[in-house]
């Protein structure tokens, strides 16, 4: 007899992933809050969209849960070190459940995270997904959330900036304003809704000018040691820089890189990054003929 294949719907996977993701937090202790997809307010998003699970982990208990979930079955997919520019998440896969990010803090933000998350998760209420109570912040909190994480995408008329600002109450738009003042996040807040130039003084506004507008990675690099809060915090940017992003590559080859091909492409990346330097001065010379 023929083994019967079933199609789950994607948004089916991912509640029930909210649930065992949530169920592995309560089983060894660990406080997280649901952000993104199956946990955003129906006012903010009415229909459910993306294609993972994420959530915010309070950060003394990062460790704990990533011991937590590789025991029980999820596999690393990418580390805080290669994920994104800012370091703030870690990408897991399961076979069932497929993919999970978990943030050790929110790009933006800029008070220390474990303060920040006391901020988020002391007007947390719980939703439930699959039947699981999953704490999740309010709904400020994950709109804020929702506008931050918008800009990022480099869309200017993303449709989240609009439910989640433009088009939110004079009420929504005031408690949103207190809390990018008290989690100190006006820079990426401005990049997303507007305003960013009054930043230009501040030390990350290059960093979210190239992250909401787009530039080179060489930009990138050098918006990122800017954007850096201490010189050993620069230095270790700085030092980071030249190094292969493994994982990165590792996904575009479909496996594991040999030793070959990660001093390939470290002399790769160098020449690439000049390339983009020389690219982006000769449009600035004909952009002033």
């Amino acid at each position: 007899m023929n083994e019967s294949q079933v199609s789950v719907p994607l948004w089916v996977r991912l509640r029930f992933g909210h649930a065992a993701v949530q169920y592995i937090a309560d089983e060894v202790g660990v406080d997280l809050l649901h952000i993104k997809g199956a946990a955003v307010d129906p006012s903010l998003r009415p229909s459910e969209s993306g294609s993972d699970i994420d959530v915010l982990v309070r950060p003394g208990h990062v460790d704990r849960f990533d011991r937590a979930l590789r025991e029980r079955g999820w596999t690393l997919y990418s580390t805080f070190t290669y994920g994104s520019p800012f370091g703030h998440a870690q990408t897991y896969l399961h076979d069932a459940w497929g993919y999970l990010d978990i943030h050790r803090f929110f790009p933006g933000i800029r008070i220390p995270p474990a303060r920040a998350f006391d901020r988020l998760w002391s007007d947390r209420h719980t939703i439930e997904i699959a039947t699981i109570g999953c704490p999740v912040p309010s709904v400020p909190a994950q709109a804020l959330l929702l506008i931050l994480n918008a800009a990022r995408s480099r869309t200017p008329q993303h449709p989240d900036i609009g439910t989640a600002w433009r088009d939110a109450p004079d009420e929504r738009r005031i408690e949103i304003e207190a809390l990018v003042a008290d989690l100190d996040a006006p820079v990426a807040f401005a990049a997303a809704v507007g305003g960013l130039e009054q930043f230009r003084r501040e030390r990350d506004y290059r960093l979210w000018k190239v992250t909401s507008r787009g530039g080179s990675r060489s930009e990138e690099w050098w918006a990122r040691v800017r954007a850096a809060p201490t010189l050993a915090a620069k230095l270790r940017v700085i030092a980071r820089a030249p190094l292969v992003n493994v994982d990165h590559l590792a996904h575009r080859l479909g496996r594991r890189p040999t030793a070959g091909e990660i001093v390939v492409e470290f002399f790769r990346r160098p020449a690439q990054a000049i390339r983009e330097t020389w690219r982006g001065r000769r449009s600035g010379v004909g952009a002033n003929r």
